[in-house]
C-alpha cells in the first residue's frame, strides 16, 4: 500500500458523504470494518461529520443549547478519530513486527498513523476548496484565493505523499523504527478530568 493508495479511499469516503451531505447520514458498508482500508474509510467518514460539525457550530444565529449539543458531539468524534488513528498504528505495527531497526535507525516525529490523520485532513481541504471554487455564486476574489489555496493543498499532498512512502520504506528496511506515540487524551477520561472526578466526592 503506498500513500496514494489510503488517499483514494479517503477520496471515496468524503464523496460518499456528500451523496447525503447530513452529518446524521451512515456510512456505506464499502469494507470490511477489521481490514486497513475500513479503518481508513471510517476515518474519512468521521473526519467528514466533525468538519460538517465545525461549520454548524460556527452559524452566528445557532441556539446555545444547540451548540451544546454539537460540542459535546464534536467532543466524542475527536475521541473517535484518536481511537482510530491508534487502531492504523496498531496495524503498522503488526506488518512491521519483524523487522529489526539498525544500530543507527532513528525514530521519527510522528507515528505512520498520525501522518495518515493529516493525509485524510487534507484530502478535505482538498475537496472542499474544489466545492468553493466551483460554487456558481462565488465573487472572482473568492475564486482566485481559491485556486491559490488549491495549488498549495496540491504541492502539500505530493509533499505528504513522499514522506509517508519514504517512512514505510524506512521501516520497511530498518532505517527507521516504528515508534508509536499515543495521544493520552485526559478530558474525556472521568478519572483525569477534575470537572468530572470532582463531581463523584
Amino acid at each position: 500500500m503506498t500513500a496514494q493508495y489510503y488517499y483514494d479511499i479517503f477520496t471515496r469516503s468524503v464523496s460518499d458523504y456528500h451523496l447525503f451531505d447530513h452529518v446524521d447520514a451512515v456510512a456505506p458498508s464499502r469494507y470490511d470494518p477489521q481490514t486497513m482500508e475500513g479503518l481508513l474509510y471510517r476515518k474519512s467518514w468521521i473526519d467528514t461529520v466533525q468538519w460538517h460539525l465545525e461549520d454548524l457550530i460556527r452559524d452566528p444565529a445557532i441556539r446555545p443549547e444547540d451548540a451544546l449539543l454539537i460540542k459535546r458531539r464534536i467532543d466524542s468524534y475527536n475521541q473517535l478519530r484518536t481511537d482510530i488513528v491508534e487502531s492504523i498504528d496498531d496495524y503498522f505495527q503488526g506488518l512491521y513486527c519483524d523487522v529489526a531497526p539498525a544500530d543507527d535507525a532513528r525514530h521519527n516525529t510522528e507515528s505512520l498513523g498520525w501522518a495518515v490523520d493529516r493525509l485524510s485532513i487534507l484530502c478535505l481541504k482538498e475537496y472542499h476548496v474544489e466545492a468553493e471554487l466551483n460554487r456558481e455564486d462565488a465573487s472572482e476574489p473568492h475564486r482566485r484565493n481559491c485556486s491559490v489555496r488549491k495549488e498549495v493543498i496540491g504541492r502539500q499532498k505530493e509533499d505528504l505523499f513522499a514522506s509517508i512512502n519514504w517512512l514505510m520504506d524506512d521501516i520497511r528496511t530498518g532505517r527507521k523504527i516504528n515508534k508509536v506515540y499515543r495521544q493520552l487524551k485526559m478530558y474525556n477520561d472521568p478519572s483525569f478530568n477534575p470537572v468530572l472526578y470532582k463531581r463523584n466526592v
